[in-house]
């Protein structure tokens, strides 16, 4: 078993979309090449539980901007964490900051991205598909507890399943 921090799931915390507009501004400020700064994973979708954690992803021009972007980040005390989903999506994570942040660059286009925002826009439109989800992200959570690694692996079906229907245009 790959041992890490414990799972930390709180409740929704209606300071996270104005928390995510202050950081956004920052960012921008930071990148003014980005062409999109966008609020994902589930402090984006109201009342989701969720690890106390911003998910940002960054969308660049292209390939090209991720080391210049990357460099600002740093500079800014940013971690990196690696290219993540094997999609051109570079992960970094905030040191200090309150709320934590898990920031990508991305260049435009992006897989990664793209499916984000379905998931995203799917659960927010979709409240019953919403609880499935925080349900098994509270099972799992408990189940996993000790094991981040697993605890994503076995989201992957519900998340997978919503993607194909967000893009297939079901309701």
């Amino acid at each position: 078993m790959n041992m890490h921090k414990p799972i930390e799931l709180v409740s929704y915390d209606r300071r996270w979309p104005g928390a995510f507009q202050h950081i956004r501004g920052k960012l921008l400020a930071l990148l003014p090449q980005a062409l999109a700064i966008d609020h994902v994973g589930s402090t984006a979708i109201p009342d989701m539980a969720a690890k106390p954690l911003i998910d940002i992803d960054i969308v660049l021009p292209g390939l090209e901007h991720i080391e210049d972007a990357t460099s600002v980040l740093l500079s800014e005390n940013y971690e990196p964490r690696g290219n993540r989903h094997d999609d051109e999506m570079w992960a970094f994570l905030s040191r200090g900051l309150a709320p934590a942040q898990r920031v990508y660059l991305c260049p435009v286009g992006n897989r990664t991205h793209k499916n984000r925002l379905a998931f995203r826009d799917y659960l927010i439109a979709h409240p019953e598909a919403a609880a499935d989800y925080a349900a098994l992200k509270l099972r799992l959570a408990t189940e996993f507890r000790m094991d981040g690694n697993c605890y994503t692996a076995e989201k992957r079906e519900f998340v997978h399943m919503i993607v194909t229907r967000a893009l297939r245009g079901d309701d």
